[in-house]
C-alpha cells in the first residue's frame, strides 16, 4: 500500500520532464518574459517589442476586468445573478491572448473568458445578461469576432476547428483561437478536434488555461505528463507559457496565431496559471485545496507583477494607477446599475430565435405554452 502524496509535493511522473503542477519558474520549458517580481527577462524563442503605452493598456485591461469579475461575484451573492464563473487570477492569460488576436481572427470561448470578451469589445453587461438568465448572450459574435459562450465542456474546440477549416477553404488569412481548461483535455470532443485540426492543418490555436483544477480534481490526477506535451501525439507543436505573465502570453499567442495564418497548422498553448477563486459561485474550493497553496499563488498575482514593472521602469506613476482605479469604480457602478435594471424577457421570447424562421412544430409549442399560462389567469380569488 503506497502513501498518499500531498498536493503540495513535487512529483515528476516522467523522468526528466516537468511535473504538470510545478509553479511558474520551476519548469525549464516555461516561457516567461516577466518574473513574479516584475523584472523583464528574455526568452530565446519569444521576444516582445512593446512600448510603455501598450504596457499601460494591458494593466488597465486586467485591472478593469478584475473589477468586473469582483462586482459580478458580489451581484450573484446578492441574488442578482443565477451563477457566475470567476476568472480571478487568470487575467493575464485572457488579456494576453485576447490582445494577441488580429481584427479578423475568431475566438471560441468557454464560459469564463470574460477577459477575452473585454479585449474583443464585448460590453460586460452583454455577458452578465447570460448569467442573469435574460438571454443566451447579448453580443454579436460576427461583429466582435467572439463567439457565444459554450457551457458544454470542450464542445467549442470542435466549433473552432470546423470554423478554421471553413476559413482555410475560403482562402482567408485568418486564425481561430479556441479556449479550454485543463479538465477539458480529458473530453473526447477536444481530442477529436485536435485530430481534425492536425489532419487538415487547420489554422486554429488551442489555448488551454491550466488553472490546476477541473472543478475539484487536481491536475496530477488528470495527466501523467504536462499538458502541452500532448500536442506531439497529434502531430503539432505545444508550448507552455507562464499564464500569470501577460507579456509572455501575448508573445506566445501572437506567434502561434501568425503561424496558423501562414498555413503552418495548429498549436497547443498551455497557459500555466491558477484559479484563485471558486470554479463558480456554487463551488467551495476550501473543501479540496489548501489555503497555503492559494497564498503561494497570490505572490504570483498577474496584475501585481505588471504594476511592479510599470512602477520600477517609470512607465507609469501614481496618477496613472489612481486614474485606473477611478475608472474601475465607474465601471462597477455601471455594471451594478445595468444588471439590476435589466428587464425580464417576455416568456414567449424563448421561441423567437430557435430557428431563422419559425417552424410549424415550434409554432404549435408556442401556442400551447401561451394557452397553458393563460389558464392560470383569474384562477385565484
Amino acid at each position: 500500500m503506497t502513501a498518499k502524496t500531498s498536493i503540495t509535493e513535487v512529483v515528476d511522473p516522467v523522468p526528466g520532464a516537468d511535473a504538470p503542477h510545478l509553479p511558474p519558474g520551476r519548469g525549464q520549458d516555461l516561457v516567461q518574459l516577466l518574473t513574479p517580481e516584475g523584472d523583464r527577462v528574455e526568452h530565446p524563442d519569444y521576444s516582445l517589442d512593446i512600448g510603455d503605452e501598450e504596457l499601460r493598456g494591458l494593466y488597465r485591461d486586467m485591472a478593469l476586468v478584475r473589477r468586473w469579475d469582483v462586482e459580478a461575484t458580489a451581484l450573484q451573492r446578492q441574488g442578482e445573478l443565477g451563477i457566475w464563473a470567476s476568472l480571478l487570477g487568470q487575467e493575464a492569460a485572457q488579456i494576453g491572448a485576447g490582445r494577441a488576436m488580429a481584427a479578423d481572427d475568431m475566438a471560441f470561448p468557454t464560459y469564463r473568458e470574460h477577459g477575452v470578451a473585454w479585449a474583443r469589445g464585448v460590453d460586460p453587461l452583454h455577458v452578465i445578461s447570460l448569467f442573469r438568465g435574460v438571454d443566451n448572450g447579448g453580443w454579436d459574435p460576427v461583429a466582435t469576432r467572439f463567439n457565444l459562450y459554450t457551457v458544454v465542456i470542450g464542445a467549442q474546440c470542435l466549433h473552432g476547428t470546423g470554423y478554421a477549416m471553413g476559413v482555410q477553404r475560403d482562402g482567408a488569412e485568418q486564425a481561430v483561437l479556441a479556449f479550454l481548461g485543463d479538465g477539458a483535455t480529458s473530453q473526447g470532443e477536444v481530442n477529436e478536434a485536435m485530430i481534425w485540426a492536425a489532419s487538415f492543418s487547420a489554422p486554429v490555436v488551442f489555448f488551454c488555461q491550466n488553472n490546476q483544477y477541473a472543478i475539484s480534481v487536481p491536475l496530477e490526477r488528470q495527466s501523467r505528463v504536462p499538458l502541452y506535451q500532448r500536442a506531439a501525439g497529434f502531430g503539432f507543436p505545444g508550448v507552455r507559457v507562464d499564464g500569470n505573465d501577460v507579456l509572455a502570453v501575448l508573445a506566445v499567442t501572437r506567434a502561434a496565431l501568425a503561424a496558423a495564418r501562414e498555413g503552418q497548422g495548429p498549436t497547443f498553448i498551455e497557459a500555466f496559471t491558477y484559479r484563485m477563486g471558486a470554479h463558480t459561485t456554487s463551488d467551495d474550493p476550501s473543501r479540496y485545496r489548501l489555503a497555503s497553496e492559494l497564498e503561494e499563488w497570490k505572490l504570483r498575482d498577474p496584475i501585481a507583477r505588471l504594476k511592479a514593472h510599470l512602477s520600477r521602469s517609470g512607465a507609469a506613476d501614481a496618477a496613472f494607477f489612481d486614474a485606473v482605479e477611478a475608472e474601475a469604480d465607474e465601471l462597477a457602478v455601471r455594471i451594478r446599475r445595468g444588471t439590476v435594471e435589466m428587464p425580464d424577457p417576455a416568456p414567449t421570447s424563448m421561441f423567437d430565435h430557435v430557428y431563422a424562421e419559425q417552424t410549424p412544430p415550434l409554432a404549435a409549442q408556442r401556442a400551447e405554452f401561451v394557452d397553458y399560462h393563460a389558464s392560470f389567469e383569474g384562477s385565484r380569488a
